[in-house]
C-alpha cells in the first residue's frame, strides 16, 4: 500500500475535502438513560444494536469550514498519491486541551489506519506545545468514532446533550498525551 503523507492544510485543499462522503454508517447507537432525584444523578450510557443500518449524517456544516478553517489552531489533511482522503482539526481552548472537533476520512478509504495516523499526528504537534491531554468529540450514535476512540486508549469523560446544530448529543473521550 502506498504511504500516507500528513501535512497542514492550504485553500486548495479545501473544494476536494468538502466533497468527501462525512456521513457514516452506523449499525450501533449509545442510548442515553438518565434518573434525577435530590442525592443523586445517574446517567448511563450503553450501546444498543439497531435493527439494521442507519446512515448518519455529519453533525457539523461543512460550508462553514470554509469560513474558518484558518481559526482552527491545527488542520492537518491525509493525501494518498497526491489525492486528499481525510482531515482532521484541532481546537485550543483556555483549559489547553487539543480538542479534535473534525476527523473525516473518505468513504473509500476508511478502516485502513488513516484516522488513526491523522490523531496521531495531532498528539505529536500538541505535544510539541506542551499540551497535555487530547480530547475527541463525536455524536453518540457513531458507533465507529466510539469504536476508535476506545481502541486508542481515550476514555469517556462526559457528554453533552443539543451539542450539535443537528441537536444530536455529544459524548467525550479524553487521553494524555505522551511527551
Amino acid at each position: 500500500m502506498p504511504e500516507i503523507e500528513i501535512r497542514p492544510a492550504i485553500s486548495s485543499d479545501l473544494p476536494v475535502l468538502f466533497k468527501l462522503e462525512h456521513s457514516v454508517e452506523t449499525t450501533h447507537v449509545w442510548q442515553m438513560d438518565s434518573n434525577s432525584d435530590q442525592a443523586e444523578i445517574d446517567t448511563r450510557f450503553r450501546e444498543i444494536r439497531l435493527p439494521r443500518g442507519v446512515q448518519l449524517e455529519y453533525p457539523q456544516n461543512i460550508q462553514e469550514l470554509a469560513d474558518t478553517w484558518t481559526r482552527k489552531n491545527l488542520f492537518l489533511v491525509a493525501t494518498l498519491q497526491g489525492q486528499q482522503i481525510a482531515y482532521l482539526t484541532i481546537e485550543i481552548g483556555q483549559a489547553k486541551i487539543a480538542r479534535v472537533t473534525d476527523l473525516v476520512v473518505g468513504e473509500r478509504n476508511r478502516k485502513q489506519g488513516i484516522a488513526t495516523a491523522l490523531l496521531l499526528s495531532a498528539a505529536d504537534w500538541a505535544s510539541q506545545r506542551k499540551i497535555k491531554r487530547m480530547m475527541l468529540e463525536m455524536q453518540a450514535k457513531n458507533h465507529a468514532a466510539i469504536q476508535l476512540a476506545r481502541k486508542l486508549g481515550y476514555e469517556f469523560c462526559g457528554y453533552c446533550d443539543d451539542f450539535f446544530a443537528n441537536h444530536d448529543i455529544a459524548v467525550f473521550f479524553m487521553a494524555n498525551i505522551k511527551s
